[in-house]
Formats: C-alpha cells, structure tokens, sequence
C-alpha cells in the first residue's frame, strides 16, 4: 500500500489502465528493437568479429543508449530536438557521419583479412566495445523519433513520472537482452565456423547496409523529409 501511494496519486490512470499501457509500450518496442537497422548491423559485426565478452558489452552499450532517449523524453527535451529543424537535422547529419564511419572500417577490410580475433592487436578493449554499441544507438535518430513518439502519443501525459521511468528501464533492459541474445548466438563455435569461410564478403555486406543507412539518413534530412521511420 505504502509503494502504491509513492507512485500513484489521486486522478492517476488506474492500475489496470496501467496495465494495458505497459502491455502497449512492450509490443511496440518488441517491434522496434527487432526490425533491422543500426543497431542489429553493428551488433551483428561485432558478434562475428570479436570476442564473445566485447560482444556482451556492445550489447550491454546498446541497452544503456536507450536510457539517453528515455531522459531527454521524460524531460521534454526530445519534442523540442523534433520540433527544432536545426537541432533535429544536427543530430541526422552526427549520426549519418557515425554510421559512415563503421560502414568505412566495414568496407576496408580485405579478403583473407577478417577473422575472429579474441587476442590479437586488432581486437577491441572492452571500454571501445561498449562505447561502440552505445553511440551506435544514441546517435540514433530513428531512435529519437521512436521515443518522442512513444512518449507524446503512446503514454499517457496523467501517466506518473515514476511508472514512465519503470517504462523507460525495461526498454533497456530488454534492448539490452535482445542483443546480448543476438552476441550469444552469433558467438557459437558452429555459427563462427560458417561465418570464417566468407567473412571477409559479410564484413563488406555490412559496410554496405550501414553506408545505405546513412545515405537514407542525410538524403531525408537534404530533401526535408521528417517523418518517422522505424526504429
């Protein structure tokens, strides 16, 4: 009773209300976190090319990138980065140029020249494989629109700002549970010994992807297009 009255006041949604909103917001991100984008591209790279442990942390990255969305939403901030054509378009181009950049260490590769590598010099520290994968999603802006979206028509304004947050944290959790699944399986012995006999044409592969990502991304932003694409 005591937790009840810290989180709900009087003319809140009721709990069952509360309910069918949280049911609502898990299917919707259940959607957005598995459509491919980004965020699986770099997570799939990372799965077939490192360690299982720097995998683990792209992932664990990923899911605590969802936390920078789920903020700057609760404060307001990402309405006004949606409704300021400077700002939102800033943040597009940032993040067009990031996934550029993966795409271009993708497209670099040689043949011969790909391979797992758990202790070699080309391995990432662990610091550099978090870092990837929580840039790779808060320089997201596909996530951006997600989140307002989510925020301003999903949830509901009466909803308490305590329950938003619990929202907030089982996004990322659960982001951060789907992609580890992904590392997990894509760090297989079985799955790492097909991916060695053409890994050097599915390093280019995901180059490719990332590079059409971002070109979709900087084209949308010349041609002035702000509609909301999935996540």
């Amino acid at each position: 009773m005591l937790l009840t009255s810290l989180l709900f006041k009087q003319g809140d949604p009721t709990v069952t209300t509360l309910w069918a909103e949280f049911a609502t917001v898990a299917l919707v991100h259940l959607l957005a976190v598995a459509s491919p984008g980004p965020d699986f591209a770099v997570m799939l790279r990372q799965a077939l090319t490192q360690s299982r442990r720097n995998a683990l942390l792209s992932a664990v990255g990923i899911g605590l990138g969802i936390l920078v969305h789920v903020t700057y939403s609760l404060l307001g901030i990402g309405l006004l980065i949606q409704q300021s054509l400077v700002l939102f378009t800033l943040l597009k181009v940032i993040g067009a140029l990031y996934l550029t950049w993966i795409a271009i260490q993708c497209l670099r590769s040689r043949a011969g020249g790909v391979h797992v590598d758990t202790q070699g010099v080309s391995a990432q520290s662990g610091p550099g494989a978090f870092r990837l994968g929580f840039l790779t999603n808060a320089l997201n802006p596909k996530a951006t629109l997600f989140f307002v979206s989510l925020f301003s028509v999903v949830i509901s304004p009466a909803t308490p700002v305590g329950v938003q947050v619990g929202y907030g944290l089982y996004m990322a959790v659960m982001t951060g549970a789907w992609f580890a699944g992904v590392a997990l399986f894509f760090t297989l012995p079985q799955v790492r010994r097909v991916f060695n006999r053409f890994g050097y044409w599915l390093d280019r592969l995901m180059g490719g992807v990332l590079l059409l990502l971002a070109g979709r991304l900087l084209f949308s932003t010349l041609s002035g297009d702000h509609s909301q694409p999935s996540e």
